[in-house]
């Protein structure tokens, strides 16, 4: 369904990412962690297609949610419009969300850059369980939620490409150090192919159960048009699956990864 939703709240958190707070009742009600929505970035022709943005925190008591974004294209560019009070068309929430936590396991958080957002949501949620987070940022100026993430850990690790911040070098070394003498319950990642791809793979060998949260173009945003499509495993060959209405979320050796 289509919302008119009221934004309470912009932020700029860093040169290129940007945080736009919406209040709707029915969107924080309904979602969980690892879906998205899809906003509409303009009133008129510009930017006709909707923009899909990973749902990046929710407020029951104030009916609100997060949703944060780079600056990149057309349609993110219009968005930075936005201001507080104004009114955004908004459908959702979409797309299949992480499969939660029991109680009193231990779980391993994996972001890269905007792959981070929705994994903010996911260690909210999660209560009575220990929480190792591993952020991974192009440099000290990207660095984005440090505090938010490091308030609902238990244990936060970031790097930097560049060694401005953090750990130099890309976020996946201080994760498989820390795998050396962990082994968590339960692996979720989502960012770069790159990087989602050696985790999946290193998770799959070891049986660690591992979700990852695809990062896709989309179309339509509910499985019409088929432009998200990824490839997962059927047997001994291979499928397409719909990253918008089948995931964003997968299981790790349910996916493809070239």
């Amino acid at each position: 369904m289509d919302f008119r939703e009221r934004i309470v709240k912009t932020e700029t958190l860093s040169k290129d990412i940007h945080l736009i707070r919406i209040r709707s009742e029915r969107i924080t009600d309904s979602a969980v962690p690892g879906q998205f929505v899809n906003v509409r970035c303009s009133g008129g022709l510009d930017a006709y297609l909707r923009r899909p943005i990973s749902i990046c925190r929710v407020c029951p008591s104030d009916k609100t949610f997060d949703i944060a974004y780079m600056k990149r294209g057309k349609g993110t560019i219009l968005l930075c419009d936005f201001r507080e009070g104004d009114m955004i068309d908004v459908t959702g929430p979409l797309g299949s969300g992480f499969t939660m936590p029991q109680t009193r396991e231990k779980i391993a958080v994996v972001g890269g850059g905007i792959g981070i957002f929705p994994l903010l949501y996911l260690i909210d949620s999660c209560n009575d369980v220990e929480k190792t987070v591993f952020l991974g940022f192009r440099s000290k100026d990207a660095v984005v939620l440090k505090d938010d993430f490091e308030h609902s850990s238990n244990s936060l690790v970031i790097a930097t490409d560049d060694g401005t911040f953090g750990i130099k070098g890309f976020v996946t070394e201080p994760f498989f150090n820390w795998l050396q003498s962990n082994r968590p319950d339960r692996v979720y990642t989502c960012g770069p192919l790159p990087m989602i791809k050696r985790i999946a793979e290193y998770c799959i060998e070891r049986d660690i159960f591992c979700e990852v949260s695809m990062e896709q173009r989309m179309g339509c945003g509910i499985g019409a048009c088929l432009v998200c499509a990824c490839k997962v495993k059927e047997g001994s060959d291979f499928s397409y699956a719909r990253v918008c209405s089948d995931g964003p979320v997968f299981r790790a050796e349910k996916l493809v990864l070239e």
